[in-house]
């Protein structure tokens, strides 16, 4: 019962937020529910389901109960099979998709060459990126793992950094190395970057190069010039994957366009390339964070509409003036001639 409500029942209360119209309570084993017959019956197979991934050897937090509320309401099948792939245990965590979009992203991974993972904030996209690299590392289904990201600062210049070139490019890079050694043994991670087995590199450094039997993914994408995009995933060799992983509506270019946002549209369609896109409810982050995306969505939305009319009534300004200036011409025309 601790490990299907959480210390002091903590996920009883995310229980009744998904089902407002039913009280629980619970003593000793047992879990009774009352209220509205239907949303009994709904939260009675979302428990079953919970006592099922708990069987599994799955830790449930509020993120697995909302997902697993979502995908019985959605019909999409039993949240004990679509929540329950393990991806890779590392030091007795087990990685695994959370979240439907989560589960669709890892299976695009497993059935395609290159998959795109577009989404905000905290939606697992590197992450569950970087634990489908090491696991193919592991199964030897690959012979290295290639990281890389563009070095380009979030909003605000850095100015010179002190160090050698490794020393340079360290701080773009830190986030890939912290996962690294969360999903593998720390002491083995030096070995495999001194072999070459493991690299991590920015964008740059990939010109000219042809990576045969790699896994390659490139995080940070948004903030790739086209150009950069393009060098990138011509690099592809045989044997290898490619996951670009990034979020459109972060981008920290100081000019130009993104390259992620423009190859969404010059290889949507091709076969083999898959575009997963993550949404405000594949967020495994505080509940807080969804909410934050979606509200600066809705901002973005507004801003969008309110510049379409304005574009609108200028046109519309701009083609009454044109109308009115031609009969006048035709007068002026008309006075001359005469």
């Amino acid at each position: 019962m601790v490990r299907l409500l959480g210390a002091q029942d903590r996920l009883l209360s995310t229980i009744e937020t998904q089902y407002p119209g039913v009280s629980l309570h619970v003593r000793g084993n047992e879990i009774t529910l009352a209220g509205e017959p239907g949303q009994v019956r709904a939260a009675r197979v979302l428990i079953e389901e919970l006592i099922e991934l708990v069987k599994q050897g799955q830790d449930l937090d509020a993120i697995e109960v909302r997902s697993s509320a979502r995908i019985l309401e959605d019909g999409s099948g039993r949240p004990s099979e679509l929540l329950g792939q393990s991806i890779l245990t590392s030091r007795g965590k087990t990685i695994r998709p959370k979240t439907l979009g989560q589960k669709e992203y890892v299976d695009a991974v497993d059935e395609n060459t290159i998959v795109f993972g577009i989404g905000p904030a905290g939606t697992g996209k590197t992450y569950l990126a970087m634990a489908k690299a090491v696991q193919a590392l592991q199964r030897k289904e690959v012979e290295r793992i290639i990281l890389t990201r563009p070095a380009v600062e979030a909003g605000e210049r850095l100015g010179f950094l002190p160090g050698t070139l490794t020393d340079k490019i360290d701080p773009y890079l830190r986030p890939l190395y912290d996962a690294l050694n969360e999903m593998m043994d720390p002491e083995l991670v030096p070995k495999l970057l001194a072999a070459g087995t493991v690299e991590v590199a920015p964008l740059a450094y990939m010109r000219g190069r042809t990576l045969n039997n790699a896994f390659i993914v490139l995080d940070e994408a948004q903030n790739t010039t086209p150009e950069q995009m393009k060098m990138f995933l011509t690099r592809l060799g045989f044997g290898s994957k490619m996951i670009v992983t990034g979020d459109i509506t972060q981008v920290d270019l100081p000019v130009g366009a993104s390259g992620l946002r423009l190859v969404t549209r010059v290889l949507d369609g091709i076969d083999d390339i898959h575009f997963a896109r993550l949404t405000s409810d594949d967020v495994v982050r505080h509940s807080l964070v969804g909410r934050i995306v979606d509200a600066y969505s809705e901002y973005d939305q507004v801003k969008q509409a309110e510049r379409f009319e304005r574009s609108q009534a200028q046109e519309f300004a701009s083609r009454a003036e044109r109308r009115g200036a031609a009969p006048r011409d035709r007068t002026q025309r008309r006075g001359k001639s005469s």
